[in-house]
């Protein structure tokens, strides 16, 4: 097993069970929980920081704030649909990330999308409409920002691809914080909720598991080509339906779940499509 599969692997177990602690703490406005988990989350990047002598404003800092603020949009839709929507489905959505990841690609970088992707992509989406015409649970409202979420979490990552040339996986993890706590502070000011003990307890979890999380995807992403790391992100499908069953007695019908399956697979065609496409050009070279 390679480092940036094992990496991908530990991130994934990480944000999943960040997800299960997000879904617990439905009383807790989004803003509150990001303030939390920005809170801890800068203690330990300053921790790391210190520890491996690093320069905690980075090289390229244009980028780094913009991965830390498109994190934010991101991470705020991703945790209302959480809280609001069955559990699985929230995670599915998101999941479409890697769609929006290869088209800003091609728009940014000038990366070439195959026919047959478009095909792939059209999967997904159709998956997307299974969700919505066969889960009454969904809104039009709730599944649009599930979308925009995935949307905001593919131009994070494409940032981070650019910035693995630059700066240390804990400098970009550290500019999340950096960037998301003043904001975070400033909306808790009109309108929070005193947590519990066992409330406080689990925003400090959830505060710890999505700083592993973030550490281990960006190094996995530093390691490997995005394809190759991000296909091991949709065990956190099956983490979240084990879990929605398990914890919150959350049931699919048969076509839900089955838009559910090609969402994921729309997705997973591509990237396994993608790494052929790959090995063909290192091949002929």
């Amino acid at each position: 097993m390679s480092k940036a599969i094992l990496y991908m692997l530990i991130s994934t177990l990480a944000f999943s069970l960040m997800n299960l602690l997000v879904k617990f703490l439905p009383t807790i406005p989004p803003h509150e929980l990001i303030f939390f988990r920005s809170l801890v989350s800068i203690i330990l990047s300053i921790s790391s920081i210190h520890y491996y002598g690093l320069n905690p404003f980075g090289n390229n800092k244009k980028s780094l704030f913009l991965r830390g603020f498109i994190g934010l949009i991101s991470l705020s839709i991703y945790f209302s649909t959480l809280q609001a929507i069955p559990l699985g489905t929230a995670v599915t959505l998101q999941n479409l990330s890697p769609v929006f990841t290869a088209i800003f690609a091609m728009i940014f970088l000038g990366e070439k999308l195959k026919p047959l992707q478009w095909l792939f992509f059209a999967v997904s989406f159709t998956g997307v409409a299974f969700i919505k015409g066969f889960d009454e649970r969904i809104s039009i409202f709730w599944l649009s920002l599930g979308i925009a979420s995935a949307m905001f979490s593919g131009l994070a990552y494409s940032v981070v691809r650019k910035l693995r040339d630059t700066d240390h996986p804990i400098v970009v993890v550290f500019y999340f914080p950096l960037v998301s706590l003043p904001f975070a502070a400033i909306a808790c000011l009109f309108q929070w909720v005193t947590p519990t003990p066992l409330d406080l307890l689990f925003l400090v979890l959830m505060g710890i598991c999505v700083q592993v999380g973030q550490l281990y995807m960006t190094k996995a992403l530093h390691a490997e080509t995005t394809g190759k790391v991000m296909i091991l992100q949709y065990l956190s499908v099956v983490y979240a339906l084990a879990f929605g069953w398990g914890f919150f007695g959350e049931t699919h019908g048969w076509l839900a779940v089955l838009g559910i399956a090609l969402v994921v697979a729309g997705v997973l065609l591509n990237i396994l499509y993608s790494k052929r496409q790959d090995a063909k050009t290192i091949a002929s070279t």
